[in-house]
C-alpha cells in the first residue's frame, strides 16, 4: 500500500500580489534555459523560492512569451528532510513530473511501490525515455534541494542531467551547492547560476520594498543604511521592516540596528513576537511543530476556542508573517524555513519537554483520525510516547514497514537505547524486519535474540500479543531461509510462523503462508506447495500485498510449468510481468527465466536468449539471492544448443564460483552438476562427465554417462527406477525426460519395437505442452527415432515439426558410416575433414584433435590449411562460420 503523495509539495508558489519586480534576474533566469542546470544558490531568507516562482509566471502564455508558452510546462517539487529516502524521492519526482507531462512514470511509480525496487539507475533510465518522448519544453524545479541529505538522490539527480532530454531543464534551489558536477556543466557552458550576491536587493530594489511594498515613508539614507547592514539580505529587510510598521521613531530604530544576519533574525523575531497578539504569539509557537498546517490540524495542536486556525493562518498570510500557501486553495500552508527554525528554537526555550511532547501527540492523534499514519507516527516519535509510536507501526491491515517507511523507521529505532526496545520487544521484531526490508540480512538475527530475551521472562501461558510476536519472529527467519535455500529451515520456521501468528495478523501470515510454499517445493512436495501458493495469491490481492501475490504467482508458475502445462505457464509468468510493472521490479527475474525456459523448449531460441538476459539484468540487482546463477545456468544450457561450447564453460565456470561462494545448494548445484555433464559428453570427455554426475547423484545424467560408455543394460536399469520416482511423486516433467532417455536405451539395445513404443508415449505427454527442445537435445539417434514414428503414422504433424527442427544431418551407409554430404564449395571437403572441421567447431584444440582422431599434430595442422583454403577462409572461426553458412556443420 503507497504511502498517499501529499500534493501541498507539488504546488507551484504563485507571485505574491505585492513583490518587487526583478527583471534583471528574470533575463539571467531566461538565458538558462539553453543549458541544463539553473542552479540557485543562497542561504536563507535571499528570496530564492520568490524569484523562481515569479520566473514560472513569465513561463506560461502572454503576450510576450506567447511562442514558448504554447509549449513550455513547469514540474515544481519542494522537497524536506524526507526526501533523502531514495523511493520518496523518486516517487515525489514522478508525481511532479506528471503535474507538466501527463502518464511519465507511470511504470515507475508503480516499481517504486515494491519491497525491492529496482536500482536507481534502471528506474531513471525508464523515466528518462517517458521523458524523451514528451512533445513540449519542460522545467523541473527542485526547491530547498538541501534539505535532502542522500548520496542516493546525489547521484540520481547526476544521473538525470547527464542524460537529461533536449526539451527538458532542470533548476535547483537551495542553501548549499549540491554535491552534482557543477564544474563539468560549468566549463560546458551548461550551467546558469544565481548566487547571494545576485540575489541580494540593490539599494533601489530595497527602496521599493521597504517603502512600497512594506508600506513605509523612509530616507534614502534610512534605506542605504538598512541594505548596507542587511548586505541586501531581503529575510533581514522584511523582519525589520515588520518591526518598523507602526512606529514613529524609525530613525532611531535604523540607527540601532546593527549585528550579524543570526543576530540580526534572533533581534528581529523577538520584535515581531512581542509586537503580535498574545494569541497569535501563542498561536505561532505551538504550531511550530507542524511541517505544514491547515486550520484544523491547527486546532487540535493548540486547542484554543478563542481562535480560529484557518482564520488565523489566513491573517498571518495577508500580513506577511512569513507562512507560505501550498495549494490554491490556501488550506494548507508551511512556515518559513527560517522562520519555522526560529519558532522551534523559542518554542523548547519557553515550554517545558512535557509540553512540547503534549503539542506533538495532539498532533499525531489527528493525524492519525485523518488517516496520515506515517505522519502519526513522526509526532509520537517526536514525543517519545513508545507505545503510540509502536502501535502505529502496525498500521491498520498493513503495517508501516511494507509501505516504503523502513528507513525511517529504522532512524527512529537506532535512536533508542537497548533498554527502551527490551521494554517493548515488538521494536526490536521491528527493528528485524526494517533490516530484511533494506537487504541487510546479516544483522536480523542479531535483533531477533535481543527480542527473545526481551520476551524470556513473560509467563506462562503466553497471551494472544507475544504468541503473535514469536509468530513474526518465525516468519523473518523463514524469510531468511529462503535466501540460503535451506527447505528444512523455511519449513519449520514458517509452520511455527502460522501455528503462532493471530488469524487477523493477514500480511504476515501470508508471508509466512508463501514461504512454506516454497520449502515444499524445494522439497519436491509440488502438490502441498501449489496449496499454499495458490492461498497465499488469494490473501494477498485481498488485501493489496502485491509482492507476496508476485512471489505466490510466479511460484504457481513453476508448478504449472513442471506439471508440463506450458502454455498456461507462459500466461502466468506474463501476469506476474503485468503485477511488476514496467520497469520491472527485480522479482521479476523469475518471470523472464520461465519465460526463457519455455520458449527454450518450443524451440524459440531467440526469444529464450532475450528473456533470459533480460532475467539476469533483474537479478543482479538483488544481492545475496542465487537468481543470477539460475539465469547464467539457462544461458549455459542455451550455449549448448547453439553449439558454442567455450561460452557455455565460461558461463558454467562464472555460474559455479557464484553458487559455491553463496551455498546456493538446493536447486544450482545439481543443475551445474547435469549442464557440467552435457558439456563434457560434447567433448567427449566421458570420465569428466561421469565425474560431474557423480559429484551431485543426477540420476538422469547418470544415464547419459552410461549411455556413452555403451552400457545401454545400466542406463534403462537407472532410467527406469528415476521415471518410477517421477511418477510416485507427480513430477510430470521429470518423467517425460526418464522416457525420453528411456528410449535412447532401449534403442541403444537393439530393441527399436520398444524404443517405437516408449517413444509414442513421450509425444503423446509431450505434444500438448509443445515440448520441442527435450527430443531436439538428444541430436541423431533421436532423429531417427522420430522418423520411424513419422513413418508409422504417430502423430504426424507433431513429429513433423519435430523432424524439421532436428539440425541438419549427414545420411548414413548402411553400416554406418557417414556419407559426405553434397557441398556447394568447388573442392569438397574430404570425409577425413569434415570429422576435423566438426571438431574444430566444438572448440577442440589441434593437440585435442590429434589425441581424438589418433592424428599426429602436424598432420591435424595439414588439414586445418586444406579445410582453409578449400573455404576461402584465413582462421578458425571464419572457418565455423563459413561451413554453417553452406550447411556442412
Amino acid at each position: 500500500m503507497p504511502a498517499p503523495i501529499l500534493a501541498t509539495k507539488l504546488h507551484i508558489p504563485p507571485p505574491r500580489p505585492r513583490v518587487v519586480p526583478r527583471p534583471r534576474l528574470i533575463e539571467r533566469l531566461d538565458a538558462g534555459l539553453d543549458g541544463k542546470l539553473v542552479l540557485i544558490s543562497a542561504a536563507a531568507g535571499f528570496g530564492k523560492t520568490t524569484l523562481l516562482g515569479e520566473w514560472v509566471a513569465t513561463l506560461t502564455p502572454g503576450p510576450s512569451h506567447a511562442e514558448r508558452g504554447e509549449r513550455f510546462k513547469v514540474a515544481w517539487l519542494s522537497l524536506d528532510a524526507g526526501d533523502s529516502d531514495p523511493v520518496r524521492f523518486m516517487t515525489y519526482l514522478v508525481a511532479a513530473l506528471q503535474t507538466a507531462a501527463s502518464g511519465v512514470g507511470s511504470g515507475v511509480l508503480a516499481a517504486l511501490q515494491a519491497l525491492q525496487p529496482p536500482s536507481p539507475e534502471a528506474l531513471l533510465t525508464a523515466l528518462l525515455g517517458d521523458l524523451a518522448a514528451v512533445p513540449h519544453d519542460l522545467l523541473l524545479v527542485l526547491d530547498d534541494y538541501h534539505a535532502v541529505e542522500s548520496p542516493d538522490v546525489d547521484q540520481a539527480v547526476a544521473f538525470l542531467l547527464e542524460y537529461l532530454p533536449p526539451q527538458m531543464q532542470l533548476v535547483i534551489a537551495t542553501r548549499e551547492d549540491p554535491p552534482l558536477p557543477l564544474a563539468r556543466l560549468r566549463a560546458r557552458g551548461q550551467l546558469t547560476e544565481l548566487r547571494a550576491a545576485d540575489l541580494r536587493f540593490t539599494p533601489a530594489e530595497a527602496t521599493q520594498f521597504l517603502n512600497t511594498v512594506m508600506g513605509l515613508n523612509l530616507s534614502e539614507a534610512e534605506v542605504d543604511a538598512l541594505e548596507a547592514r542587511t548586505e541586501g539580505w531581503i529575510a533581514g529587510l522584511h523582519l525589520a521592516a515588520l518591526s518598523m510598521q507602526g512606529r514613529t521613531d524609525t530613525a532611531a530604530f535604523v540607527a540601532a540596528f546593527s549585528g550579524s544576519h543570526r543576530f540580526v533574525l534572533d533581534y528581529l523575531v523577538e520584535e515581531v513576537l512581542q509586537r503580535q497578539p498574545a494569541g497569535v504569539q501563542d498561536f505561532l509557537l505551538r504550531t511550530a511543530i507542524l511541517d505544514r498546517l491547515c486550520g484544523r490540524l491547527c486546532d487540535a495542536v493548540t486547542q484554543d476556542a478563542s481562535a480560529a486556525g484557518q482564520a488565523t493562518l489566513a491573517h498571518l498570510e495577508r500580513t506577511n508573517l512569513f507562512v507560505v500557501p501550498l495549494d490554491n486553495e490556501r488550506r494548507w500552508y508551511r512556515y518559513h524555513h527560517l522562520f519555522g527554525e526560529l519558532l522551534r528554537q523559542r518554542l523548547h526555550q519557553r515550554m517545558p519537554a512535557g509540553a512540547v511532547a503534549d503539542l506533538h501527540i495532539r498532533a499525531s492523534v489527528w493525524f492519525e483520525a485523518n488517516d496520515l499514519e506515517m505522519e502519526a507516527f513522526q509526532h509520537a516519535a517526536a514525543a517519545g510516547d513508545i507505545d503510540r509510536a509502536e502501535r502505529l507501526l502496525e498500521g491498520r491491515g498493513m503495517p508501516l514497514l511494507f509501505r516504503g517507511g523502513a528507513r525511517p523507521i529504522l532512524g527512529w529505532l537506532g535512536s533508542l537505547p537497548a533498554a527502551t526496545l527490551d521494554a517493548h520487544p515488538s521494536l526490536w521484531v521491528t527493528y528485524a524486519s526494517a533490516l530484511l526490508f533494506i537487504q541487510q540480512v546479516a544483522g536480523v538475527e542479531e535483533k531477533l535474540r535481543a527480542a527473545e530475551a526481551a520476551l524470556a521472562g513473560v509467563p506462562l501461558p503466553l497471551g494472544d500479543r507475544t504468541r503473535d510476536l514469536m509468530g513474526h519472529m518465525a516468519s523473518i527467519r523463514a524469510t531468511v531461509a529462503v535466501t540460503q535455500q535451506d527447505s528444512e529451515a523455511i519449513l519449520v520456521q514458517s509452520q511455527r510462523a502460522l501455528d503462532y501468528l493471530h488469524p487477523r495478523n493477514l500480511p504476515v501470515r501470508t508471508a509466512a503462508t508463501w514461504s512454506l510454499g516454497y520449502a515444499h517445493y524445494l522439497r519436491g512436495d509440488r502438490a502441498a506447495a501449489g496449496r499454499a501458493y495458490s492461498e497465499a495469491v488469494a490473501a494477498s490481492q485481498a488485501m493489496g500485498h502485491f509482492i507476496i501475490q508476485i512471489m505466490a504467482t510466479l511460484g504457481l508458475a513453476s508448478i504449472q510449468e513442471g506439471d508440463t502445462l506450458l502454455a498456461p505457464a507462459a500466461e502466468t509468468y506474463r501476469r506476474v510481468l503485468e503485477l511488476a510493472g514496467d520497469p520491472p521490479l527485480p522479482v521479476a527475474c523469475g518471470a523472464h527465466l520461465g519465460l526463457a525456459r519455455i520458449s527454450y523448449q518450443w524451440n524459440d531460441l531467440a526469444a529464450a536468449g532475450q528473456h533470459g538476459q533480460q532475467g539476469l539484468h533483474l537479478a543482479r540487482q538483488i544481492p545475496g539471492t542465487d537468481r543470477a546463477v539460475m539465469c547464467e545456468l539457462f544461458l549455459a544450457r542455451l550455449k549448448l544448443a547453439q553449439g558454442d561450447l567455450a561460452g557455455a564453460a565460461t558461463l558454467l565456470a562464472t555460474a559455479g564460483q557464484q553458487a559455491r561462494r553463496h551455498s546456493f545448494a538446493a536447486l544450482q548445484l545439481p543443475e551445474l552438476a547435469a549442464l557440467e555433464t552435457l558439456l563434457a559428453l560434447r567433448q567427449s570427455q566421458t570420465a569428466a562427465a561421469s565425474e560431474a554426475a557423480r559429484r551431485e547423484d543426477i540420476p538422469l545424467s547418470r544415464v547419459r554417462v552410461e549411455l556413452a560408455r555403451g552400457d545401454a543394460a545400466s542406463a534403462l536399469s537407472t532410467a527406469t527406477a528415476w521415471r518410477q520416482q517421477a511418477e510416485f511423486r507427480g513430477w510430470a516433467d521429470e518423467r517425460l525426460k526418464a522416457m525420453i532417455l528411456q528410449t535412447l536405451a532401449h534403442q541403444a539395445q537393439g530393441d527399436n519395437e520398444r524404443a517405437g513404443t516408449l517413444l509414442a508415449e513421450a509425444l503423446a505427454l509431450a505434444e500438448p505442452g509443445g515440448f520441442m527442445r527435450a527430443f531436439v537435445d538428444e541430436g541423431q539417434p533421436m532423429a531417427q527415432l522420430v522418423a520411424a514414428a513419422a513413418d508409422r503414422g504417430i502423430m504426424p504433424d507433431y513429429t513433423a515439426r519435430l523432424l524439421a527442427a532436428f539440425p541438419a544431418q549427414q545420411p548414413k551407409r548402411r553400416d554406418g558410416a557417414a556419407t559426405p554430404a553434397a557441398q556447394p564449395l568447388i573442392e569438397p571437403l574430404s570425409e577425413r575433414e569434415l570429422e576435423v572441421l566438426q571438431l574444430i567447431a566444438e572448440g577442440l584444440s589441434n593437440h585435442e584433435i590429434g589425441e581424438r582422431l589418433f592424428l599426429a599434430l602436424d598432420t591435424v595442422k595439414g588439414h586445418n590449411r586444406r579445410i582453409f583454403d578449400k573455404l576461402q577462409v584465413q582462421r578458425r572461426t571464419e572457418a565455423v562460420a563459413r561451413a554453417r553458412e553452406v550447411g556442412l556443420i
